[in-house]
């Protein structure tokens, strides 16, 4: 933890939280920075000047020391967020509408209870001349409440009547509700609301069972994890269809984050990797992200990925004898500028075009939307902005070590798979829709910090796979699980989210 120690003041930065002395520690942070690279500045040009370096070389290095100052003071004081402030934001965005508040939103889908008011029998007088008051039919004031009907659990117990004939040679015993185990005391609902609460709402089972206890159930953290485990092995060939049905797509994105398997001995990092469409997203969480890893989730698929510039997806390319096609992000190439743009100015001529080829995006979604239209926007309007950013590149000196020589070299190593979509208008301009795809499991990562086995790892994946797919095709993700759950009972085919969906709006 960052602490600050002066003559009459002793502080920890990161917890302090008055005003005035934050603020006379970031003065004194900043003349001490300035010292400091007023003082590297002096013994860099004395170096430079006993190795014989040139004025031009020098400049460069003083430049990177002044980017990497900048980036320190930005780690203590800067803004939390990559979005640049508003007067920085690149041409070609749109300013805001003005906004003057809202009325009560709309609730469609919440079930409206009507409750009528009366008056009681003393109030029935009129003040003025005390006779008695009629009711005005159908005449009332009306005002809306969201009210909450508190959850319960029951214990219902089952009697399965039993029937016999007459004849003495046959009994008879009614069905009772399925079960996900033999003999198993919770019902598929009970499942259900363990595994949305876990794996939607990112709800811990340990913080689950005080929640349940407090609603007058006793159960433990090994029951419920019983129940979702049960249940996702009911819903493993949901989980492999949907995975199966994710690799016939023409155009895909790939992304992946570490997972946390606590208590494992491998020194090897765990991976949570994703494959996305527009109505799907499907996930699997491996050992490492290396080329094998990539394989296992892309298998023999033969179309377009849209990914960042991870080197084990130029290796699985490599490997696919030509079917697999890689296609770049541009939300990545731009954050490489964001970030050295502070140390070199010129990086908002590159950060003003990228921002142009959003512009041709959005000119492109206010009219009629077809492929013929988007590609011929993209061949007359991006071509030239692209020509124009590459021609810029070249033109750039700057050292190779530096921020911007790297965000250069990350942009060209990846010019190919970055402009593939000014011929092919099907592919998007970045991977934005699968890092948005990842933020559901971003979060349960963060409140129950991971996986305890291997077999938790899969049940996790299973989970966000198919709620998060759910949530994309606009179904709600506990009734999805329970039709799915409930069909695999009955011995039917399990219906994907997305089936679900067209079926509602059929």
């Amino acid at each position: 933890m960052l602490a600050w120690h002066y003559p009459r003041m002793s502080f920890q930065l990161t917890t302090e939280k008055d005003v005035e002395r934050l603020r006379q520690a970031a003065l004194l942070l900043e003349a001490e920075n300035r010292r400091l690279v007023a003082r590297v500045v002096e013994l860099t040009r004395k170096l430079m000047s006993a190795q014989g370096k040139d004025a031009e070389e020098l400049q460069l290095r003083l430049q990177e020391l002044e980017r990497q100052l900048a980036q320190r003071t930005g780690e203590l004081f800067g803004r939390s967020s990559e979005k640049r402030p508003q007067r920085e934001q690149d041409e070609g965005n749109k300013p805001e509408p003005p906004t003057h508040g809202h009325g009560p939103r709309a609730q469609p889908t919440l079930p409206t209870l009507e409750v009528e008011h009366t008056l009681e029998e003393p109030d029935k007088q009129c003040p003025k001349c005390g006779g008695a008051l009629a009711q005005m039919k159908g005449c009332y004031e009306e005002a809306e409440e969201v009210d909450v009907v508190e959850r319960r659990f029951v214990l219902r117990r089952h009697k399965r009547q039993k029937y016999r004939c007459g004849c003495g040679g046959c009994v008879e015993t009614a069905l009772g509700p399925p079960k996900l185990q033999a003999g198993g005391r919770y019902s598929v609902d009970f499942a259900v609301e363990v595994a949305v609460a876990k794996y939607l709402d990112h709800m811990p089972l340990e913080r689950q069972v005080g929640s349940m206890e407090r609603e007058g159930l006793v159960v433990d953290s090994q029951t419920l994890w019983d129940q979702i485990d049960a249940l996702a092995r009911l819903l493993s060939p949901a989980h492999e269809a949907l995975h199966a049905a994710l690799l016939t797509r023409e155009i895909l994105g790939g992304d992946e984050t570490r997972w946390p398997l606590l208590g494992s001995k491998s020194q090897t990092r765990w991976h949570a990797w994703a494959l996305c469409a527009p109505d799907a997203v499907v996930y699997r969480i491996q050992e490492g992200r290396d080329t094998e890893a990539a394989r296992n989730m892309l298998q023999d698929y033969g179309g377009i990925l849209m990914v960042d510039g991870l080197s084990t997806y130029e290796s699985a390319a490599a490997g696919s004898g030509g079917k697999l096609t890689l296609v770049n992000c541009w939300m990545h190439a731009r954050r490489k500028y964001v970030e050295c743009v502070e140390a070199f100015p010129q990086a908002e001529e590159a950060l003003e075009m990228i921002a142009g080829l959003y512009a041709v995006e959005r000119e492109y979604k206010e009219g009629p939307e077809s492929l013929e239209r988007l590609l011929e926007l993209r061949q007359h309007k991006s071509r030239t902005i692209i020509e124009r950013l590459h021609q810029w590149a070249c033109e750039q000196r700057a050292l190779p070590q530096s921020a911007l020589g790297q965000a250069i070299k990350y942009m060209s190593n990846r010019w190919t798979g970055l402009t593939r979509f000014l011929t092919d208008p099907r592919v998007p301009l970045d991977n934005g829709a699968t890092e948005r795809a990842m933020r559901g499991l971003a979060l349960g990562r963060k409140n129950h910090y991971g996986s305890r086995s291997r077999r938790g790892t899969e049940v996790a994946a299973l989970y966000y796979s198919l709620m998060e797919t759910a949530k994309l095709g606009g179904v709600d993700p506990k009734r999805y699980l329970r039709e799915a759950a409930l069909a695999a009972l009955r011995g039917e085919a399990i219906p994907l989210p997305n089936q679900l969906a067209q079926s509602a709006a059929g």
